[in-house]
């Protein structure tokens, strides 16, 4: 399944690395793609639901639009 999400938050590069690596340790994602400028963020895997991504996004210090 690939899941597409809106993000909002820091643009540097050690904030989107950490964003992208809190994202990748939710259980079932096998891939994580950021578009920052566009403020994109497609997810795939399997088994995965959108609030164990939203608590990584936040946890990460991002916040997602229109979850």
């Amino acid at each position: 399944m690939t899941k597409n999400y809106r993000f909002e938050g820091p643009q540097d590069t050690t904030s989107v690395e950490k964003l992208q690596s809190e994202v990748s340790e939710v259980l079932g994602t096998q891939g994580v793609d950021i578009d920052v400028e566009a403020g994109l963020m497609q997810v795939t895997g399997e088994g995965f639901t959108d609030e164990q991504i939203e608590y990584a996004v936040e946890y990460a210090g991002f916040s997602l639009i229109d979850v």
